[in-house]
């Protein structure tokens, strides 16, 4: 795997990003709240932190290259297509970020390069 390709990030979330969102965010929240989160990452500007920030915020574990969807994404990279931005929601109560859409993206980002900048969108 080549080390450190460019990312060419999309400049907003794919359409379809916002659904998954809510439709993860509501397996943790009643569907109020989780539709308020998904409201809030709409309106909310697109922002950067690292990979490894991320990662550690989430307190998730790295999914490896044999998970399809991660070689799926890594492929996208080093193709240079457009890479969707990560929605991320801030849960203060446990202490986390929720990666509520974007997890492969992150694992495959990271595989690179985990300083890498990553796009995305928190509330």
């Amino acid at each position: 795997m080549a080390k450190n390709p460019a990312i060419n990030w999309l400049k907003e979330p794919e359409a379809h990003d916002y659904p998954a969102a809510l439709s993860y965010l509501g397996l943790i929240y009643d569907e109020a709240a989780a539709t308020a989160l998904v409201n809030k990452l709409q309106r909310a500007p697109v922002s950067t932190f690292k990979a490894k920030d991320i990662f550690r915020a989430s307190g998730l574990t790295l999914l490896g290259i044999s998970n399809s969807h991660v070689d799926k994404d890594q492929k996208k990279i080093l193709a240079g297509k457009g890479v969707s931005p990560l929605l991320l929601v801030r849960d203060a109560a446990r202490s986390r970020v929720i990666i509520a859409d974007g997890y492969h993206r992150m694992c495959a980002v990271y595989s690179f390069d985990e300083d890498a900048l990553i796009s995305c969108k928190i509330a």
